[in-house]
């Protein structure tokens, strides 16, 4: 993927996840960041568990599943270390 599907799958994922997990949020770019991280995270996780190679890969609706299941995770990690 090109830095711009990075930026743009890390946004909606981040955005989504955000929704999802109701935070104060973090802004576009923090969105961005985490979306990021939960594409790598949720890539890792896809290829750990159920051996799916390429789990991120593209622009596609699965890319965008697979980095919104990690921005949760990394997200729900993120609230219990603040805690």
């Amino acid at each position: 993927m090109g830095i711009f599907t990075w930026l743009l799958v890390g946004a909606i994922a981040g955005w989504l996840s955000g929704k999802f997990v109701k935070g104060k949020g973090f802004g576009l770019f923090g969105n961005i960041i985490i979306g990021i991280v939960g594409a790598l995270v949720g890539g890792w996780v896809a290829g750990e568990l159920f051996g799916v190679q390429n789990a991120v890969s593209g622009f596609n609706l699965g890319t965008i599943f697979v980095a919104f299941l990690g921005a949760v995770l990394v997200l729900q990690i993120a609230k219990l270390v603040r805690k």
